[in-house]
């Protein structure tokens, strides 16, 4: 119990996708120390809390002054969940070190999470978002297909009262209610219209037909995705599938140049030559690297942010997303 302050009540966990919560840049919320703080997704989701499942692709441990942090990504369909818990989290610190043990020993697995969304301006002025780990379990693949299943569900809901949000004559609460808007949804839809003007829903529909493809059991094995990747690692088509596909886990690799700017070349390299009209995802450089050998996260994670912010040789037209200059 925490005496007689006021606390809101706890926020409802909303399931969404990756993409639908990266590409957010809205925040909202009150100015109290327990009033609720939100991130607004284009869906008109607001986020105070979030439920999400992926399978493992990133964790790593880092010790800061004021102790111990992990931060990790699970992937969904339509791209990265990032997560981190703080040193204000002790009692989970335990099972992070155990995780991070088996995931650097090339274990990977399936995980649901749950947390608070968490959002920053970097200091170029983008809005990077990502979630405070409260509480996670390693699932099953059938635990795994029903999230999809129901994010899917929530997803198109959404997408929905968008479609009917737009066609209202304005953003006003009652304007939005009488062109069918659920009422859960009208506060937030009114807040993306007037943040994020019009726009196309059609990705996420993509997204969405990708989740429920990987729901029917169309997502290969772990066994079988790392013999499918040894066997066919030079090719490209597994980029254009819309099922979802395990990460990568190469058992043989050439050691990175440890100056740097080889893999500085490498990634433009693929950014020239793979971005389209919207850029190549930060997965796919990663996964062309991959290919071609490097597999240091962090040495290519450095190189493409030196590419953009010293060398000013790509550009990052929204999160997540790069093309060169």
């Amino acid at each position: 119990m925490i005496g007689n302050q006021q606390r809101s009540r706890r926020q409802t966990a909303i399931r969404l996708f990756a993409r639908e919560f990266y590409e957010s840049s809205l925040p909202d919320g009150g100015q109290g120390e327990y009033d609720p703080r939100y991130v607004v997704t284009k869906l008109g989701a607001r986020v105070n809390r979030m439920y999400v499942c992926g399978v493992i692709e990133r964790l790593e441990r880092r010790d800061t002054e004021r102790g111990p942090m992990f931060s990790g990504a699970v992937r969904d369909p339509t791209g990265l969940h990032l997560w981190s818990v703080g040193s204000f989290r002790p009692e989970l610190h335990i099972e992070m070190e155990e995780l991070v043990a088996r995931f650097e020993g090339g274990d990977r697995f399936l995980m649901a999470c749950v947390g608070k969304s968490n959002h920053y301006t970097t200091e170029d002025g983008g809005f990077r978002c990502r979630m405070q780990m409260e509480d996670y379990s390693i699932i099953d693949r059938d635990v795994y297909a029903t999230w999809l299943i129901e994010t899917a569900d929530q997803t198109m809901r959404r997408i929905g009262a968008l479609g009917m949000a737009q066609s209202a004559e304005t953003t006003d609460a009652n304007a939005l209610r009488d062109a069918g808007v659920p009422s859960d949804l009208i506060d937030g839809l009114g807040l993306s219209l007037n943040h994020y003007g019009e726009w196309d829903a059609e990705g996420y529909k993509v997204g969405v037909l990708q989740a429920l493809s990987a729901a029917e059991g169309r997502v290969v094995s772990f066994e079988e995705h790392e013999a499918e990747s040894s066997a066919d690692s030079s090719s490209d088509e597994k980029e254009t599938k819309a099922e979802v596909e395990l990460p990568e886990t190469p058992t043989e690799s050439k050691a990175p140049s440890t100056d740097g700017i080889e893999i500085e070349t490498v990634v433009l390299e693929i950014i020239t030559e793979h971005a389209g009209d919207e850029g190549i995802d930060y997965d796919s450089i990663m996964k062309h690297c991959a290919q071609r050998g490097f597999t240091d996260e962090d040495s290519i994670e450095d190189a493409v942010y030196a590419l953009r912010d010293d060398k000013c040789e790509i550009m990052e037209p929204r999160f997540g997303w790069f093309k060169s200059l």
